[in-house]
């Protein structure tokens, strides 16, 4: 499950800190959360694809290594992120 070029385009530039920003945590975060996303439908249809859940659960597991890392270096910039992208309820 990818996601097309224009919705990364507009992740990308939503998120990013520069001009040229693809590498920063917001970016990555976001990205991996569009992914997560988008793969929690393939699983409603399809329960016993283990497979790919293993894959699912490294996404979520880079992603929140992530967030700690960013948690670390500037709470601000993590507490934005995650009201942007809505992760924590």
């Amino acid at each position: 499950m990818t996601i097309e070029k224009q919705v990364k385009a507009a992740i990308v530039a939503d998120n990013a800190r520069a001009v040229n920003d693809t590498g920063s945590p917001e970016v990555q975060v976001a990205l991996l959360t569009a992914r997560i996303n988008d793969l929690n439908g393939h699983f409603k249809a399809h329960s016993k694809d283990h497979h790919s859940r293993r894959g699912l659960i490294m996404m979520v597991n880079r992603r929140k290594s992530l967030l700690s890392y960013l948690k670390g270096k500037d709470a601000v910039r993590y507490r934005d992120l995650i009201v942007k992208l809505g992760l924590r309820k």
